[in-house]
């Protein structure tokens, strides 16, 4: 694929839920699922560089990634990601419950920005959401739509995984593919050649 210069848009935002951590730490995530209606993503780098003193300079500088922190903005909550996500109840009737004991799940995050050569599409591995606020008005002349707002963070795995995206180096079946579950990276180290003698 060839180098994105800018990017734009927000789109085909999913969400997989974390069902459990295997033996390493490492999440067992459900089938990724749409949450439709991307509005805005505003997500900031928490953590900061801090220096270590000695010989009279700085001699290290250690890099603390903490993850991201932000909010996703959309147009509304669906049911399934209250369910599976927000922890809230459908009760017999079909009435979605809400309760002050509800536990909140985990998830993997999906997302893609527009680029003016390819799409750009981005995954994080453990995010956790805070309730989204209750909000609405009056109809007057005209309709304004109110949306709903879920503060994000996204923290770092066992194995210090915070997100991947892709890029012009991507695999086109690894590009192709994904939505349809969470993408675990592999690493490959170069092979030192043989020696030889003379």
């Amino acid at each position: 694929m060839e180098k994105n210069k800018v990017k734009f848009g927000l789109n085909r935002v999913h969400w997989a839920k974390i069902l459990s951590y295997d033996e390493y730490g490492m999440p067992v995530y459900a089938a990724p699922v749409r949450l439709p209606g991307a509005v805005s993503l505003s997500i900031d780098a928490s953590g900061e560089n801090e220096p270590f003193y000695a010989d009279n300079c700085v001699y290290y500088m250690c890099n603390n990634n903490s993850g991201y922190e932000g909010d996703l903005e959309i147009a509304l909550v669906t049911t399934d990601f209250a369910t599976e996500i927000l922890g809230q109840k459908l009760d017999s009737k079909g009435v979605l419950v809400e309760s002050n004991d509800a536990e909140v799940a985990e998830f993997a995050l999906f997302f893609e920005f527009d680029g003016d050569k390819h799409k750009i599409r981005h995954v994080m591995y453990r995010c956790s959401v805070a309730r989204p606020a209750t909000e609405s008005a009056t109809t007057e002349d005209s309709k304004e739509v109110k949306t709903e707002s879920l503060s994000l963070t996204a923290s770092a795995l066992e194995n210090g995984l915070v997100k991947s995206k892709s890029c012009e180096a991507t695999d086109k079946t690894v590009y192709d593919n994904w939505y349809k579950s969470v993408y675990i990276p592999t690493f490959t180290t170069a092979k030192t050649p043989a020696k030889t003698t003379s």
